[in-house]
């Protein structure tokens, strides 16, 4: 099975930040590494990764917003998202939604660890419900 993916923003932080090898979204993120399944962007969300991923807060060094953002596009699939008219709580999401949206007729999953800015729909997923789902298969 092709798996693919649109992985949030938070997912990426939380696993940057993450001391801890067993948590499930570095676990997400060896995956994608690996190739385990193939993420899915857009331009919106690309800006997003390298605006989020910069923020001195975070203190992530170039190379490795660099090298992580490389190897999403090097090894992902960009998609031109249709507009749903859905309404979120926080119009930041929408780019995620709506690639994953573009994406449904191959059973696309969006990964995130902010499941309440999302509607509830089978696949909208956490971190360690996606691990759940590429150990199943």
């Amino acid at each position: 099975m092709k798996w693919l993916a649109v992985i949030d923003t938070n997912v990426l932080v939380s696993a940057l930040l993450s001391s801890h090898e067993d948590a499930a979204t570095v676990q997400v993120l060896a995956r994608l590494f690996s190739g385990d399944f193939i993420p899915l962007f857009s331009d919106q969300i690309l800006k997003e990764y390298n605006d989020v991923l910069r923020r001195k807060k975070f203190g992530f060094s170039e190379g490795t917003v660099a090298a992580l953002v490389g190897a999403i596009e090097k090894c992902g699939e960009r998609v031109v998202p249709t507009p749903t008219g859905e309404i979120l709580p926080d119009n930041k999401d929408f780019p995620f939604y709506e690639v994953v949206m573009e994406k449904q007729d191959d059973d696309a999953y969006l990964v995130t660890g902010n499941m309440k800015h999302f509607p509830k729909r089978p696949f909208i997923v956490s971190a360690r419900e996606f691990l759940n789902l590429l150990e199943a298969n």
